[in-house]
Formats: C-alpha cells, structure tokens, sequence
C-alpha cells in the first residue's frame, strides 16, 4: 500500500513536534543543575524560549493540516527527554555530557527541518515553510552558541572539579 506525500508530511510534523517536546523537557531539566555556569543556563533558557516558539508553529502546521499532537507520541518522547536528562545526571561529568549531547541534537534539528521542508514541497504544502526555515535559522545559531561554549564550560567544569567543588551544579 503506497502512502501519498501528505501522510508522509503529517507524520514528520508529528515527529518534528514530538522531538522539539523531548528537547524542551530535557533543557528543563538541565538548566536547574546549571547554578555554577551562568552562561551555559543563560544559552539552555534562551533555547527553551526558542523551543517553545517553534512548538507553536508545529502546532500551527498541525491544525492547518486537519491534525492533532499525537498524545502517545507525546508521552514517550516526554518519559524519554526526562529520563534521559537523568541519566545523564547520574554521571559525575553530568555538565560534559549533556552539553555534548545538546550540541549533537542541535544538528539532528536542521536535518529534521530541512527534512520537513523537503517533503512538505514534495506534499504541496508550502503554507509554513518559512517558518520551518526560520527553525532551521534558529537551531544553526543556537549550534553555533553551543559551540562557541564548548571549551569555556569545559575549563569551568576542570577548575570545580581539581578544587574539590561539586562540578555539576
């Protein structure tokens, strides 16, 4: 049985969606352990508020197309973001990893966008593709944030942790 492009459309905004949602309840939890690097909390509350706006256009998308957020997708992905920021918490070098995980995410954003876009043209349904674009616009800057704290949250991390400080706090 052949699936047609709008399908195929609708399921990938349902998927964008529910990514978005896990990374939003991930940066959540992330961004309460953050007390000792300022700027790393100050860039993770910058993309929450970020995130959030583009939720706000898939959920436009979504209702545009005749479509609801799948609740089930919404729970798994939400348990996943949860745990997976706990996880990570387990680990002394909390800080390090999510950090690393978060600017590896930045990059499975711009493909799923551009993805999108790819098939809503495919689909023909070209109404929010330039807010699709302007995701893409987003999540390029915020890896280029991200980069650009790498090696600075890494020697605060070095100079907690060789001070006997907690370092993931």
């Amino acid at each position: 049985m052949a699936t047609d492009a709008r399908s195929i459309y609708v399921t990938a905004l349902r998927n964008t969606h529910a990514m978005e949602h896990q990374g939003l309840q991930q940066m959540e939890v992330q961004v309460s352990r953050l007390e000792r690097y300022p700027d790393y909390a100050a860039l993770l509350q910058r993309h929450i508020e970020t995130t959030r706006q583009q939720l706000a256009r898939l959920e436009q998308a979504l209702q545009s197309a005749g479509e609801s957020i799948s609740s089930i997708k919404e729970t798994v992905t939400t348990v996943a973001g949860t745990v997976g920021a706990t996880v990570h918490g387990l680990f002394q070098d909390e800080t390090l990893k999510n950090l690393y995980a978060g600017y590896a995410y930045q990059y499975e954003q711009i493909g799923a966008y551009r993805s999108l876009i790819a098939i809503a043209e495919a689909a023909g349904e070209t109404a929010h593709i330039s807010a699709f674009q302007q995701s893409v616009r987003e999540e390029e800057q915020a890896a280029q944030e991200v980069a650009a704290i790498i090696e600075p949250v890494t020697r605060r991390y070095v100079e907690l942790t060789t001070s006997g400080d907690k370092a993931d706090r």
